[in-house]
């Protein structure tokens, strides 16, 4: 059964939303974060990927404090990326609470930190960030693009001892028109040892079925379920 994983984007310590991660479209939907996920985890929810918005932007580790607070307010197993950049960033997520983190823009830019990484903690607790724009890598926030293609860039991690990624197709995200379903299906085609966890544009509970019936192991819905396109009791039967 496929894994519903809600997503919390943090901006300023506030829960919110953007568009195509374009930071000019950001929505706040709730001032504090503890009280999403603590209505996720009381709905049955196990899993919450937390992005540091700002982290991203400042590329460091700044919510940090929130990630905490989650951490020791409910159970659920945090996975939090935005902004690691450096041993000392992966040291303070796991010390506040985080179960994973993910590595995105330092997966491109310092492979072999990253490589570092999966031998020291394991390829269950670094998830690689593949976020897409036109089939290639987008890093820093997705304002930039590199040159890595996505099947050359999770071929060359998973071959390194990867064995989650996050994919998230930017023409998709927070656009509620429905997840990049030939993507996945090619990458699953592709790596079949490798847990996929779709993320991006997931906007009605069939987007839901049909990536579970497309064998996606994961997904990460946001604007959906704030905007009550989705809501916690249709997932019910996935959170057992």
């Amino acid at each position: 059964m496929i894994t519903i994983i809600p997503a919390i984007d943090i901006i300023n310590g506030k829960c919110v939303r953007l568009s195509r991660g374009d930071f000019e479209t950001q929505k706040i939907y709730n001032e504090n974060p503890l009280e999403v996920a603590r209505q996720f985890a009381d709905a049955g929810v196990r899993r919450l990927h937390l992005v540091d918005l700002d982290g991203a932007r400042q590329k460091r580790v700044v919510n940090w404090k929130i990630l905490e607070n989650i951490a020791t307010g409910t159970a659920l197993q945090i996975d939090f990326g935005g902004g690691i950049r450096s041993d000392e960033d992966v040291r303070i997520a796991f010390e506040s609470g985080a179960r994973q983190i993910t590595a995105g823009s330092i997966a491109v830019n310092d492979p072999d930190k990253v490589y570092d990484w999966l031998k020291l903690f394991g390829g269950e607790k670094i998830i690689l960030g593949a976020d897409v724009k036109d089939r290639k890598i987008a890093i820093h926030g997705w304002q930039e693009n590199a040159s890595l293609e996505v099947l050359e860039f999770l071929r060359d991690y998973q071959r390194k001892g990867a064995r989650q990624t996050i994919c998230t197709d930017v023409a998709c995200d927070g656009m509620l028109t429905g997840p990049a379903f030939e993507l996945y299906r090619e990458i699953k085609r592709e790596f079949a040892g490798l847990y996929l966890i779709a993320s991006g544009g997931v906007g009605r509970f069939d987007d839901v079925l049909r990536l579970q019936e497309d064998g996606i192991d994961g997904v990460i819905i946001g604007k959906a379920l704030y905007e009550g396109r989705i809501s916690l009791a249709e997932l019910k039967g996935f959170l057992c």
